[in-house]
């Protein structure tokens, strides 16, 4: 039988990589202790091997130069002899540092364009000629090219990367010294009222937040019944030659302690790897993250992208700036900590291939590996078990807005540029991004695959976070609601009231729930102001709503816990009641945050407890 295209291009390049191989040997570039290695690193994990060699040798200048010599280049250094910046303004650097090339200089007719991967010259000759005319290569590392494109083009990109998604719709608008003066005339405004007037403020108080119970209670209810089954589409067949690239990012930040732990549970993918490439997203600045993962062996499907200084410090916008230097028609989010379910891209793959093109966004659910460790962490489970396995997907199949969360999410590419990406100004980038993808009628799924991440369960830190998710829901809320009417023409009636009890109404229970509280001793018979101002049946009504809010809330936790991997005791759930209750200093430190420093991105730490 006669070989296959590809088993003669096999064939074809192994008297090549012979050549290169006797070459380094031959010339003393490398030991042969070193080229051993280099190709058992590029045998077990794949990429190229000079990647291979780069981080095992000691000589990195001496392997270049010779690296330079076998391709029958010249070897420059951008960093001591920099390039000219007119030239440099002529591409589009996100182009320049997805593909490893830089325009150096002008010599004669010709433009010199350094290269970290000279055989893929070739693919980009037609281009650069067509922008500088005759071209010619000259080798270069490609940290050093990488270097030098950020320091000319690091500021335009950190801009780009901070304005993607348009200012009426950002929060990169949002001014908190605008609203310390009111924020603080309507706190001293309402002291004043608690003190003329206590009890009508605080019946006044006490049926908002009622009614914002009811609403919450009951669109929480509708949606876990809604979410209950998994509706699939009908499945197509999908060929090995359809599969699509997927682009898989994860922003990192003081991570270093993780690196290692993450590569080897994203090598878990099961997703053939000249179709999957990981950006591993970090801070230009954040040197021990970048040098962790510069000894931890990447495989050759993993690449470490750096983010350039700008405005703000967010993951969002991290995330914009590595968007453009994806290669995927799908793009995909993962958190530091993550772990997810071996065949979830074949998955994802598969799911948008059967769903019609207006789901452009597949969110899997996401669980803990971690749920025993203490009571928070378990009460964080039976949270994210109602969340991610009835509540995100009853919002779904109700044609709500779906908040979406922070990973093991993945888009369609096209539909991913055309809303600008991320807000990166928007601590809760995530729920914004679901909010923006109802506006354009665009829908999400949640898809039957499982993310594991480590729970956070130390109380203080909670807190922390917890504020973060409530400061970003506040801030979304409040961008989107700048024009109200156009939130509703764009959401439609149903989805526009989704909305404001979404967002609205989980950031008044959160914040006032201590009202709620206040309540309880008149079941014991005690007094309290509002009993002199409301008719009885209405305490009776709102007494029976109490209980039957936690009763609801209770049973969606028990049913997502059933469903979920970790069917620990039931014995756990009455201690959601207290668990929740955390909730209410995180929130008002979130309101506090808002008129002080609204793009302060929390940072929660990862690696602590798995």
């Amino acid at each position: 039988m006669a070989p296959t295209g590809a088993r003669k291009a096999k064939q074809a390049a192994r008297p090549v990589r012979r050549a290169f191989q006797r070459f380094l040997l031959e010339e003393g570039i490398v030991s042969s202790d070193v080229l051993i290695a280099a190709l058992f690193l590029r045998h077990r994990y794949g990429g190229r091997l000079e990647d291979r060699l780069a981080t095992r040798t000691t000589d990195r200048a001496r392997l270049s130069r010779g690296l330079a010599r076998y391709h029958g280049i010249s070897f420059l250094d951008p960093l001591t002899d920099p390039p000219e910046v007119a030239l440099v303004d002529e591409l589009d650097p996100a182009y320049c540092l997805r593909e490893a090339l830089l325009p150096w200089r002008r010599l004669g007719a010709a433009t010199v364009v350094l290269v970290a991967r000279p055989e893929e010259f070739e693919l980009h000759r037609a281009m650069l000629t067509q922008a500088y005319g005759p071209v010619l290569p000259a080798y270069a590392e490609p940290e050093a090219i990488e270097t030098a494109l950020l320091a000319i083009c690091g500021p335009d990109l950190a801009i780009r990367a901070e304005g993607r998604v348009p200012r009426g719709l950002s929060c990169r608008g949002w001014s908190p010294g605008q609203y310390r003066r009111p924020f603080l005339l309507s706190c001293l405004a309402l002291f004043i009222a608690l003190a003329v007037w206590p009890a009508i403020l605080l019946t006044a108080l006490t049926l908002w937040v009622t009614f914002t119970l009811a609403a919450v209670v009951a669109l929480k209810a509708v949606a876990a019944v809604a979410g209950y089954h998994d509706a699939l589409p009908p499945r197509r067949a999908l060929g090995v030659s359809q599969l699509p690239t997927v682009s898989i990012m994860v922003a990192l930040h003081r991570e270093a302690d993780i690196a290692p732990r993450l590569v080897d549970r994203l090598s878990c993918l099961d997703y053939p790897r000249d179709r999957l490439e990981v950006l591993l997203v970090v801070e230009e600045h954040d040197r021990l993250t970048r040098e962790a993962l510069a000894k931890a062996d990447l495989p050759g499907w993993m690449r470490v992208v750096a983010v350039p200084h700008g405005t703000v410090k967010t993951k969002p916008r991290a995330l914009n700036h590595a968007l453009d230097q994806c290669r995927g028609s799908i793009i995909g989010v993962y958190d530091a900590e993550d772990a997810p379910d071996p065949d979830q891209i074949s998955r994802v793959v598969q799911r948008f291939h059967d769903s019609p093109p207006e789901t452009v966004c597949l969110q899997g659910r996401l669980d803990y590996y971690n749920p025993k460790t203490n009571g928070i962490a378990r009460c964080f489970t039976m949270e994210y078990a109602s969340w991610f396995r009835l509540i995100l997907p009853g919002y779904d199949r109700l044609r709500l807005a779906v908040p979406l969360g922070g990973t093991t999410l993945f888009f369609r590419r096209e539909a991913l540029d055309s809303l600008g990406g991320w807000d990166a100004w928007n601590v809760t980038e995530d729920a914004d991004l679901g909010l923006r993808l109802a506006r354009r009628g665009w829908r999400t799924e949640v898809i039957e695959t499982v993310t594991e991440e480590e729970a956070c369960c130390r109380a203080l830190p909670w807190i922390r976070q917890r504020s973060r998710w409530i400061k970003g829901y506040m801030m979304t809320w409040g961008a989107h609601m700048r024009e109200p009417e156009k939130l509703w023409r764009d959401l439609g009636a149903w989805r526009f009231i989704g909305v404001q009890v979404q967002f609205l109404g989980t950031a008044t229970q959160n914040l006032f729930a201590p009202v709620l509280w206040s309540l309880w001793p008149i079941a014991f018979g005690f007094w309290h102001p509002i009993v002199d101002i409301l008719p009885h049946q209405w305490i009776v009504g709102m007494t029976v709503l109490f209980v039957s809010a936690q009763a609801i809330d209770l049973t969606i936790a028990a049913i997502g816990l059933r469903r979920s991997r970790h069917p620990f005791s039931p014995i756990w759930l009455p201690v959601l009641m207290v668990y929740h209750m955390m909730a209410v200093p995180a929130a008002w430190k979130a309101l506090w945050e808002i008129v002080t420093r609204p793009f302060y991105w929390d940072k929660t730490a990862h690696g602590l407890f798995g």
